[in-house]
């Protein structure tokens, strides 16, 4: 993954940017299943999957739904919602931030 290593050197990436980064560390299906739902004109899909996400992760005590829904929620409706678009990106630089690896960066701060 070179292509990905030369990106640590750029000192301000876009909420987009950073996204696209962390969606290529998924799986390959998953990587599509995303990238259709981020496209504009899935709104219709997009608004009624990230409620049902956030609200699957309120429920976390029952099987199978869990706090991972959370964050996809929150990921599904920040295209949408400017208060989720701005937590996505608190979110988002946290990780640039913090572990630079999960967006497949390497660690370029000695704080690390």
């Amino acid at each position: 993954m070179p292509p990905q290593s030369t990106l640590a050197s750029s000192p301000s990436r876009s909420d987009d940017e950073l996204m696209d980064l962390l969606i290529q560390r998924l799986p390959e299906r998953l990587q599509k299943a995303l990238n259709w739902l981020r496209e504009p004109d899935r709104k219709w899909v997009r608004i009624p999957a990230g409620v049902l996400f956030m609200l699957g992760g309120v429920l976390s005590i029952l099987p199978v739904l869990g706090l991972w829904m959370l964050p996809i929620g929150v990921m599904l409706l920040s295209q949408d919602i400017p208060v989720f678009r701005r937590l996505q990106g608190y979110v988002l630089r946290w990780i640039e931030r913090k572990h630079p690896d999960w967006l497949g960066l390497q660690a370029t701060g000695a704080g690390n």
